[in-house]
């Protein structure tokens, strides 16, 4: 199963000032976090942060922050509660609209009303990886989720915490990827109009 960006939604955990410098290889975390959040952007897949206690850990990175369609504020350490109300109200149909010269149509000569797909497939990423993450993602999961955690976009304050829930989240049921992977499933071709702009912040 490959990833489809028309079905795909970014939520990007946590990515915040004062968390961000004790992430071991944060600074190349954070920079996976921004060219995840940067290809969502050419292709338009929704990306949402969270913010742990944004009172005691600062706001998300600033350049990341900007990016974001919505950021969400959170005391638990799991943000599913928060994340799945609006995760189901963001895949509810568009109400059609009444009235019309089209609705006076003889049915045979209406045109198809276009259908939105609905945005199945949860991407995560984030820190701490062993704590916000894993719990935001099996939570997830337990709403039978489809969810994806990018790896090199992930992180701890130490690499054997993070791996640990790495192992962890692959043996729940998570689909283990790399950003590169993302952004290539993504496109799914060299053809695709955004191939260029997509490929360059890999370069």
């Amino acid at each position: 199963m490959l990833l489809e960006a028309d079905l795909s939604r970014l939520i990007l955990i946590d990515y915040q000032a004062r968390l961000m410098p004790a992430v071991h290889d944060g600074a190349a975390v954070l920079q996976n976090a921004l060219r995840l959040a940067r290809a969502a952007r050419e292709l338009g897949v929704p990306v949402w942060a969270t913010e742990q206690n944004p009172a005691g850990l600062g706001p998300t990175d600033e350049a990341l922050r900007a990016l974001c369609d919505e950021v969400v504020p959170k005391m638990g350490f799991s943000a599913a509660p928060q994340l799945l109300p609006m995760l189901e109200a963001a895949a509810e149909p568009a109400a059609r609209p009444r009235g019309g010269n089209a609705r006076s149509l003889p049915r045979h000569l209406r045109q198809p009303q276009p259908v939105e797909p609905e945005r199945s497939t949860w991407l995560l990423a984030g820190c701490e990886a062993h704590v916000c993450l894993l719990q935001t993602a099996l939570g997830l999961l337990e709403q039978d989720g489809d969810v994806w955690v990018v790896t090199d976009a992930c992180g701890s304050r130490t690499e054997r915490n993070r791996d640990a829930a790495f192992d962890r989240l692959a043996a729940a049921g998570c689909e283990l990827v790399t950003t590169e992977m993302v952004l290539f499933e993504w496109l799914g071709s060299a053809e695709h109009p955004k191939f260029k702009a997509v490929q360059a912040l890999i370069k």
